[in-house]
């Protein structure tokens, strides 16, 4: 996975990732109008998506959403639902028996605050989930995040900050509550 970045947006390494992000849509689109029994196209096109095939008893159910997909690193038995979202240009790696509840977002990118740098520069960090990490429904990942073993990110929550592990975290912006 890799650390923190700063691209300047008109360069060719932009340019690359532009044309992945256009390229990965497509394979998404496709992706997501294939019917829900057809599992060799679906494994193709994940294929295609993450760069290699999917680890075992990985589940995803569609619609799936990525712009890269080359940075996203699926740990054995991994259970996506639907409906979710991962931007990861900075990386994304989820640990072994993670569970991802519908339309969560996991966000690597963004752009500096200031305004003067807003429109000159890609910014980005890694997430990283742990083992057995349970994320709820509509919650969302923001950079540079880590997320303990064993914690649970209830739905709804903005994780702007680590997880420590074996924990609960809620709210607008994700807030320790307990930990065991």
């Amino acid at each position: 996975m890799s650390s923190d970045r700063l691209m300047r947006i008109h360069s060719t390494e932009f340019q690359a990732m532009a044309e992945r992000v256009l390229r990965v849509t497509e394979l998404t689109s496709r992706l997501n109008a294939l019917p829900f029994e057809d599992e060799a196209g679906k494994a193709k096109l994940f294929g295609e998506i993450l760069g290699k095939p999917l680890p075992p008893r990985v589940t995803i159910y569609p619609p799936f959403y990525t712009d890269h997909g080359l940075n996203l690193d699926l740990a054995e038995r991994v259970f996506i639902n639907q409906n979710c979202t991962f931007l990861d240009y900075a990386g994304i790696r989820l640990g072994e028996r993670v569970m991802i509840g519908p339309k969560v977002t996991f966000i690597t990118s963004g752009h500096p605050v200031d305004p003067g740098e807003r429109r000159l520069y890609l910014t980005g960090a890694p997430i990283d989930v742990a083992e057995n990490v349970w994320i709820g429904a509509g919650a969302t990942i923001l950079p540079g995040v880590s997320i303990g073993r064993d914690a649970v990110v209830a739905a709804g929550a903005v994780v702007a900050d680590d997880v420590p592990p074996a924990c609960l975290v809620t709210g607008g912006k994700a807030a320790v509550h307990r930990q065991w």
